[in-house]
């Protein structure tokens, strides 16, 4: 008596790997995506404020290195800004907006610094 089922061969599947996905759910991946754009925005900081001088620039380097979440450059966006405008470097200044464009694709983030539900509108 035949079922009417038969074997169809196919070709074995393809496998293409993605170096560090392996395994990554949603939220993790995106976790990592974050704090890729993250790292990539504080060395553009990095490199734009690294040969700033006298000690206006010392500090504002400083200021970059010991930032470890986005927010933190963020709220360092304006010493950055304001010490390339005196070190004669304003053209770097879309540039590092551009970057952080990348970590606040809608805007101001959140942060317990500023609270903006007290202005008047």
């Amino acid at each position: 008596m035949s079922s009417g089922l038969h074997v169809v061969g196919r070709q074995p599947l393809t496998l293409r790997a993605v170096v560090g996905a392996v395994g990554l759910a949603g939220p993790r991946l995106a976790r990592l995506t974050a704090r890729r754009a993250f790292v990539r925005t504080k060395h553009d900081f990095l490199v734009a404020v690294d040969d700033l001088p006298g000690a206006r620039g010392d500090w504002v380097l400083r200021q970059v290195r010991a930032a470890e979440q986005p927010s933190d450059l963020w709220l360092l966006r304006g010493a950055v800004f304001d010490a390339l405008a005196e070190a004669g470097k304003p053209e770097l200044e879309p540039l590092l907006r551009s970057s952080l464009d990348t970590l606040f694709p809608y805007g101001m983030p959140a942060t317990d610094f500023l609270c903006t539900s007290a202005l008047a509108r």
